[in-house]
C-alpha cells in the first residue's frame, strides 16, 4: 500500500476548508524525441505558453490541439490512491487521449528527477502530483509551467500558488482502520493502540523515514500526546510505547496482510483506508475506518504541469478535467476530498453520496508549514529507526 517515501511526498499543505464537515487544511534515461515545445518531445511552442484557457480561445480548442498530441505522460500515481484508476480512465475515454502511466509508486523526487533526466524526450513526465515542500522546489529550479484552470476563482488563497505554478488537489486525515472481522473491538483514537488487545496488530503504512502516510501518522500521535507542529518527538515516543507493550507490527500492510489477520490496524490516510472497504468487504472481511479525534491531523497533495512536457496542450487539458466538478467528484470518490469541495457544497454539486460516504470527523486539524515539517523530517531521520530497531 505505501505509495511513496518521505523523500517523495510530505504531509503538509496550506491552510484553507476541505469540506464543510470542518476540515482546514494549513495547508531515467533511454529514448529519443525532438526537442519541440517547452523542451519536450514535439509539443506545440503555443500550448507549452499557455497560462490559461484563454490562450486557446476555449475548451473545444483546448480539447482539439491535446487530441492533436494524442497522449498525456503521468507519473507516480498508483490506481488504487485517491481514485487514480478511474480518473486515467474517465480522462482517456473522454478525451480519446492515451493515458501512459510510469512508476506508479514513485515519490515526488522521483517525479523531479524524471522532469529533469528525461528532458527532451516523449515520454517525460507531462503533469506532476508533488507534495510539500516539492513543489516549492520544482518551482525554484524552474521545472514548473504556470497555468490558471478555469475553476481558478473557486481554489481558496493559500491553496495555490498565485501565478498558477502549483495547486492543491486532494487532501484527507489520517486514520485508523481496522479489520473489525478479525479484530474484536477496532481502536478509534491513538490511545486505544496501547490496549494489550491490540498485541502486534498495529501498523503504520510503511517505514516513517521514507512514506509520507507513515511519517504523518507519527506526527498525528504526537498531536495526541502532548507534542505539537514544532515538536514531533512525543509520536515517536507514542510508538515506542506501542512497540514496548507489543503492539507495534512492522510489516507494510497490504490486503493481503490485512485479510490474513497479520495487520489488522492501518494507520494511513482516511482515503486510503476508506479505499479498502469494498474490496475487502467482497472477501467476507468488514473494515472499519475512524479519524482519531485526539490526533486530528490532514493534508493536501498538489499538482503542476512540467515545463518541459512533451505534450503540453493535454498537459493543460488533464488539469482542466482534474479542477472540473467531474474531476473533483472521482477524487471524492476515491475518498479524498477535493480542493474545491466547499465552493462544489455550496453550488450543490458535490455528489451527495459519496460526501456521506466519508469517515466523519470532528474538530479541526492542524498543519504544519514547510520549515516545521523540514524540522520534523529531521528529527524523525535521527530517532526512528535507531529506537524502534533496538
Amino acid at each position: 500500500m505505501q505509495r511513496s517515501t518521505l523523500n517523495g511526498r510530505p504531509t503538509a499543505r496550506t491552510a484553507a476548508a476541505l469540506s464543510a464537515a470542518a476540515l482546514v487544511l494549513a495547508a531515467c534515461g533511454g529514448g529519443d524525441g525532438d526537442d519541440g515545445g517547452s523542451g519536450g518531445g514535439g509539443g506545440s511552442s503555443d500550448a507549452a505558453a499557455a497560462t490559461s484557457l484563454a490562450d486557446f480561445g476555449d475548451l473545444d480548442a483546448l480539447v482539439e490541439a491535446a487530441q492533436a498530441e494524442g497522449t498525456l505522460n503521468v507519473i507516480a500515481l498508483p490506481p488504487d490512491w485517491a481514485n487514480y484508476g478511474e480518473m486515467i480512465d474517465t480522462f482517456s475515454e473522454k478525451y480519446g487521449i492515451e493515458v501512459v502511466s510510469t512508476l506508479p509508486d514513485g515519490s515526488s523526487q522521483d517525479e523531479l528527477n524524471a522532469v529533469t533526466s528525461q528532458r527532451g524526450q516523449d515520454r517525460a513526465p507531462d503533469v506532476l502530483d508533488l507534495g510539500t515542500p516539492f513543489h516549492h522546489q520544482a518551482k525554484a529550479q524552474d521545472l514548473l509551467a504556470p497555468y490558471q484552470v478555469q475553476t481558478w476563482d473557486e481554489i481558496p488563497e493559500g491553496q495555490k500558488d498565485p501565478e498558477g505554478y502549483w495547486v492543491n488537489d486532494y487532501g484527507g486525515y489520517i486514520s485508523i482502520g481496522c479489520n473489525a472481522t478479525a479484530v474484536a473491538a477496532c481502536p478509534a483514537t491513538f490511545a486505544d493502540l496501547l490496549d494489550p488487545q491490540y498485541a502486534g496488530l498495529v501498523a503504520l503504512n510503511g517505514n516513517p523515514t521514507q512514506a509520507t502516510a507513515a511519517f504523518s501518522g507519527v506526527w498525528a500521535a504526537s498531536l495526541a500526546n502532548g507534542g505539537s507542529l514544532d515538536d514531533i518527538g512525543p509520536g515517536i515516543d507514542f510508538f515506542r510505547q506501542v512497540k514496548d507493550v507489543g503492539n507495534f507490527n512492522p510489516v507494510e500492510i497490504t490486503p493481503a496482510t490485512i485479510l490474513s489477520g497479520e495487520t489488522p490496524i492501518s494507520i494511513d490516510w482516511d482515503y486510503n483506508n476508506a479505499g479498502l472497504t469494498d474490496d475487502l468487504a467482497d472477501q467476507g472481511a468488514e473494515w472499519q475506518v475512524a479519524v482519531p479525534a485526539d490526533g486530528l491531523f490532514g493534508g493536501y497533495y498538489n499538482q503542476g504541469i512540467s515545463a518541459f512536457a512533451p505534450h503540453p496542450a493535454a498537459a493543460r487539458l488533464w488539469q482542466e478535467f482534474l479542477y472540473s466538478d467531474e474531476g473533483q467528484n472521482t477524487w471524492l470518490g476515491g475518498g479524498a476530498r477535493p480542493v474545491r469541495l466547499p465552493a462544489m457544497e455550496a453550488a450543490g454539486t458535490a455528489d451527495a453520496d459519496l460526501l456521506a460516504a466519508l469517515p466523519p470527523v470532528e474538530g479541526a486539524a492542524e498543519f504544519p508549514t514547510a520549515e516545521q515539517e523540514t524540522a520534523a523530517r529531521d528529527v524523525v531521520a535521527e530517532r526512528w529507526n535507531a529506537e524502534m530497531s533496538g
